[in-house]
């Protein structure tokens, strides 16, 4: 997706209901039926395919060797800082 700025003026309808403009859809690759997923950052909203996150998140940890289990480091993380804290 190139890295363009595409700029319209758009009125929040019935209901609190958006349409996003076709030619920001096209772009954005936006199809009738597409899990969107909606969050507010520094006083905006911004609008992502859910799948898109999904391979965003794929990419960032694709380097870590299968045998990392990312959950089982936090909570070996969290029971040492328990009982740090306990020992204090």
């Amino acid at each position: 997706m190139p890295n363009t700025t595409i700029q319209t003026e758009v009125q929040l309808g019935p209901q609190g209901r958006l349409v996003i403009p076709a030619p920001l859809r096209r772009s954005l690759g936006f199809e009738t039926g597409d899990n969107l997923i909606v969050r507010m950052e520094e006083g905006r909203l911004i609008l992502e395919k859910a799948e898109t996150i999904k391979q965003r998140l794929k990419s960032r940890f694709a380097q870590l060797p299968a045998t990392t289990h990312l959950a089982d480091e936090l909570l070996a993380e969290r029971r040492e800082a328990a009982k740090r804290e306990a020992e204090e």
